[in-house]
């Protein structure tokens, strides 16, 4: 089967990542290792010394400690990153496999990777030169790890493990950077990155996959479809990410009553995206039948889109406006979008993250700039509209006009990395040396996994199925002149 495969494939590749695969993790892995023994050390609240820093600053409950406010939260984005982007790519007949562990592959990495850059744009001690980390650390290593995952979204099937581990470290590199200018230099708002993470992951996952474009992909079309059991297990993935989506967006929100409307407004437009993803999918349908595409993805675009006002005060009728909107914006996508970006964009967005993330993400940065250009003291307080948008220090002075402002030019900046960086990292992809498979044999595990035995023979059993069938028509055809004749 696999050499029938290949001699259809307009541009045979060597698949065969025995070499490289083990070379690009030990490499980076020992580079981790020194990397880390140099840089990083733990914070003050991880440190043995804690105790002495407490009695030293008259701390008396072991409260004050970062961990026990975060930590809950940590744990719900880190099961959204493992299970629940994992599962959700498990959609494909034949490639769970390869969605479940590619994703855990480059997520452990980029982990590593993002403590290093994220540390040293925000957390290096000028004293001694190192990186200090704690619970807030890891949260938002996870946050952007997320980035790379959602691109990754975009190339599923089509890419190499190789190509994957290249795209991350490149992928984290660039969202640190755009991260620092957004939030520290430009000092926009954005707790649940509907800019800094969905915003840039979307486009740059989905510039990668133009500059990738496989003209000849419909070879491996008998692939690309999923079935029932797929459709199941990435639905899993689904009710993970529904469920969690609050922690996630309310994860680094400031302490209080920031972090409790995050909750509340993601909560919301999460439901209300739910409820019309499904009405839009029913109605498409002439006979008002319900697509799990349509389920599976667009049912989170509420939680996308609230990322960035999350902790504004939107009100809980606005929540739900935005998870309406976005219920209709991501449906449509599937609908209308995607199959137009293939056909005459040259985009092939597998996951169809221009729906979930990428749409939604720009106008999750759009409702921020509003949210915040018109927020008011009537609304906030003076001490509320502070706290909120971080007005002190050398910010002090700063209107919500001003910060309106502000907030449009991060979404700016989430999209000038992510094109201009999509094109680089995409080009580089692009080098005949990373073992990506051949047109015909995309979308399946087997390229790049021992299967069981019982798996392996699935696809020789259902070729003699179409053969045998074939042949039946035949002899029916065949038949019928006779007695025609």
């Amino acid at each position: 089967m696999m050499g029938n495969c290949q001699a259809c494939c307009n541009r045979p590749k060597n698949t065969n990542i025995r070499i490289s695969l083990p070379a690009i993790c030990f490499v980076w892995q020992i580079s981790m290792i020194i990397l880390f023994g140099v840089f990083v050390r733990y914070d003050e609240e991880s440190d043995s010394h804690w105790v002495e820093y407490m009695h030293k600053n008259n701390i008396t409950s072991h409260v004050e400690n970062d961990f026990y406010y975060r930590y809950p939260s940590f744990q719900d984005v880190h099961v959204m990153i493992f299970v629940g982007f994992g599962f959700l790519m498990t959609f494909l007949k034949r490639y769970s496999f390869s969605g479940v562990g590619f994703n855990f592959l480059i997520a452990a990495f980029g982990i590593q990777w993002a403590l290093l850059m994220q540390g040293w744009f925000h957390s290096l001690d000028p004293t001694d030169g190192t990186i200090k980390i704690g619970i807030e650390n890891i949260i938002n290593a996870d946050f952007c790890v997320a980035g790379c995952l959602i691109a990754f979204g975009a190339c599923l099937g089509k890419v190499s493990p190789v190509q994957l581990m290249v795209m991350t470290l490149f992928g984290v590199t660039l969202f640190a950077v755009e991260e620092y200018i957004i939030l520290n230099i430009i000092h926009a708002k954005d707790a649940g990155g509907s800019m800094t993470i969905h915003t840039f992951g979307g486009y740059f996952g989905l510039v990668i996959s133009w500059v990738l474009y496989r003209p000849n992909l419909h070879q491996s079309k008998r692939l690309q479809g999923s079935h029932y059991h797929s459709d199941v297990f990435a639905m899993i993935g689904t009710l993970f990410l529904w469920m969690f989506w609050p922690s996630f967006n309310s994860a680094i929100a400031n302490h209080g009553d920031g972090q409790h409307r995050a909750v509340i407004n993601t909560y919301l437009a999460l439901a209300s995206s739910v409820v019309t993803a499904i009405a839009i999918s029913s109605l498409s349908h002439r006979r008002g039948k319900l697509d799990m595409v349509h389920v599976q993805n667009a049912t989170l675009a509420g939680g996308v889109a609230m990322g960035t006002a999350a902790e504004f005060m939107i009100m809980p009728y606005g929540s739900l406006i935005v998870g309406f909107c976005c219920g209709i914006l991501s449906t449509f996508g599937y609908l209308v979008l995607t199959p137009f970006l293939e056909k005459h964009m040259k985009i092939q967005d597998t996951c169809g993250i221009h729906n979930l993330h990428a749409m939604p993400g720009l106008l999750g940065g759009v409702i921020g700039a509003i949210t915040a250009a018109t927020a008011s003291k009537s609304v906030y307080g003076h001490e509320g509209l502070v706290n909120t948008f971080n007005f002190v220090d050398e910010f002090a002075n700063r209107s919500v006009g001003t910060q309106g402002a502000h907030q449009a030019a991060g979404l700016c900046v989430a999209l000038i990395f992510a094109l201009g960086g999509g094109a680089l990292v995409g080009g580089i992809l692009k080098l005949p040396l990373w073992g990506d498979p051949e047109d015909c044999n995309c979308f399946d595990d087997e390229v790049y996994w021992e299967l069981p035995e019982d798996e392996e023979s699935i696809p020789a059993i259902i070729e003699y199925n179409n053969q045998m069938d074939s042949k039946r028509f035949d002899m029916v055809e065949s038949n019928t002149l006779t007695v025609s004749t």
